[in-house]
């Protein structure tokens, strides 16, 4: 049978069970988007600027552990994609991007929207094509969407010239999935895990570190299984947490640069820190030099190139945590470390997360967010002070829970985030957790959820600066502030202008009728807080510092201070 390239593409997202597509159209996307009308199943959200098509895909799969897609036309279409391609990229997440280009006969020829988008984006792609040739197309679709959600997840780029989705093939798509050269690390070696076994039983002060790889490996209940049978704390990386519930007892929370400081501490005092799917980000280690430096280090990782590239450990095991988690259970011999939980359960009543009284503070949005929700909502974050009071105040309870750009640190990602993941779990509810900064970066994307009716509740804590970086030019840069003021819109008129009701909260004792009041509504909600505006983010150890040198909150002086949630 012979089909157009266009009816491949649309083909083979029906074929590897692809229900949305986030894109914006152009010129050379035309066929493309012409055959979509044929194809009813699966549904194109049209998005307000491309970046956000990524970023939606990618909280589409965070939220689901699925593949998810996005489309943009050539050039400058091509191009606004990069930010949420390489965000993915850092994060390990699986998408596929696809992009249009100009015809084949014109590539090189700086023809009009021409950009070379696949050697943009080899940095930030785990693989990327462009398709020149009709019969290849079939072929790159299947190995993309394989490449994308297997070993260490990533996404995939194809580039597709225009005349490629009108030229006619009868080539069909490929069986089995597979690629040449393409190894994928599955079970670890029986005597890495006899050794991991043996030091798991020697020790007395071990650590669990759950990083993403236990969410994207769907591990999450051998993590638990393992940690209860050892009787061993878990501490999270950011992207690891709700891989164990956060009202679990061994649960310690993030540990890092502005982790909960018991976690921090742990990683400090332990004898053995068991790395489950972390890469040992900067933000978690402080200085290497004096990270963990009481502890043997066994490292469990999918990508062997992860290995040695930040901490030597003392036993590498190169596996996927679907096979390696489960031996590790097998092998490891049950056991109890009394003296060690009570030690750290003692230093978490030293050191609590405080939400001060007497005054408004984001802390007191999210501890509050916590409680109305159980710690059960997705909820998504953009990048700065109030994506790490998530992180510690939001006690998430499951995983795939938290969306949160780790890696990449990108601004303006939160709310379609929030957006993916609601198209991908309509269930559930779903908060967009965004500062003012970033928030003005995307929120275009209103329009979107106006649209589709999308019952995406937004918590804006609105504390009138870029407050990460006005923390840093406070505390190292003698208060030096600059460019870090930033003026808001009238949110109450950018929400009439979309059609989205809107809620103000300015006290604290308004907090949970505002939250109650925003849960009660059917449809997508503009809640914005108006925070203190100087409330800095602790614990934090200083970028570079070592873990030991860890800032306290100067509020556990404070009488009025009381504990978080959780």
């Amino acid at each position: 049978m012979e089909r157009t390239g266009a009816q491949i593409v649309m083909a083979g997202l029906k074929r590897h069970g692809v229900k949305t597509l986030f894109g914006y159209p152009g010129g050379v996307v035309l066929p493309l988007y012409d055959e979509m009308l044929n194809w009813p199943e699966v549904e194109h959200i049209l998005v307000r600027h491309e970046q956000c098509a990524a970023h939606m895909a990618d909280g589409y799969a965070r939220s689901t552990g699925e593949v998810g897609v996005c489309l943009a036309t050539s050039g400058p279409g091509a191009t606004n994609l990069v930010t949420g391609i390489a965000t993915a990229m850092m994060d390990s997440i699986p998408l596929v991007c696809l992009t249009g280009n100009v015809n084949s006969w014109a590539i090189g020829k700086d023809a009009f929207q021409e950009t070379d988008i696949q050697g943009i984006s080899i940095p930030i792609t785990k693989h990327n094509y462009l398709v020149t040739d009709i019969d290849d197309l079939p072929g790159v679709l299947v190995e993309a969407f394989h490449l994308a959600n297997t070993g260490r997840k990533g996404p995939v780029l194809v580039d597709i010239p225009k005349d490629v989705f009108t030229a006619v093939t009868s080539v069909d798509f490929p069986e089995p999935e597979s690629r040449p050269g393409y190894k994928l690390a599955k079970e670890p070696k029986a005597e890495d895990i006899e050794r991991a076994a043996e030091m798991l039983a020697a020790s007395e002060k071990p650590i669990l570190l759950a990083g993403h790889g236990v969410v994207s490996s769907d591990t999450a209940e051998s993590l638990v299984a393992l940690a209860e049978k050892i009787d061993s704390p878990v501490v999270n990386t950011l992207l690891g947490l709700g891989s164990i519930p956060r009202s679990h007892p061994l649960a310690l929370g993030m540990a890092g640069m502005h982790g909960e400081a018991v976690g921090t501490i742990a990683i400090q005092e332990a004898d053995l820190v068991v790395s489950l799917g972390s890469r040992f980000d900067d933000r978690l280690t402080g200085d290497t030099k004096s990270f963990a430096e009481r502890a043997k280090v066994i490292h469990f990782d999918i990508d062997d190139t992860e290995h040695d590239k930040t901490i030597s450990p003392d036993l590498r095991i190169c596996c996927d945590l679907s096979f390696g988690l489960p031996a590790l259970i097998e092998a490891a011999a049950a056991k109890e470390h009394k003296a060690w939980n009570k030690h750290l359960q003692e230093v978490k009543e030293d050191f609590p997360l405080v939400v001060p009284e007497g005054r408004f503070m984001t802390r007191h949005v999210l501890d509050g967010l916590s409680q109305a929700t159980k710690g059960e909502a997705i909820v998504s974050t953009d990048v700065g002070q109030h994506q790490m009071w998530t992180a510690q105040f939001y006690g998430i309870e499951q995983t795939r829970s938290l969306l949160s750009s780790g890696g990449l640190g990108t601004m303006g990602c939160g709310l379609p985030y929030a957006m993916g993941a609601k198209f991908a779990c309509p269930d559930r509810e779903v908060w967009a957790v965004v500062g003012d900064g970033g928030f003005q970066m995307t929120f275009q994307e209103l329009a979107v959820a106006r649209d589709h009716k999308l019952g995406v509740k937004i918590c804006l804590c609105n504390n009138s600066y870029l407050g990460m970086v006005r923390q840093w030019q406070q505390l190292f840069f003698d208060k030096r502030y600059s460019a870090v003021a930033i003026t808001s819109p009238d949110y109450a008129k950018i929400a009439e202008a979309y059609s989205i009701p809107y809620l103000r909260c300015e006290t604290a004792a308004d907090v949970d009728k505002t939250l109650a009041e925003a849960r009660s509504i059917d449809g997508p909600v503009l809640c914005e807080f108006v925070v203190e505006a100087e409330e800095n983010v602790y614990p934090m150890v200083p970028a570079g510092g070592s873990n030991n040198s860890l800032m306290h909150d100067p509020d556990l002086k404070s009488k009025t201070a009381t504990g978080g949630s959780q």
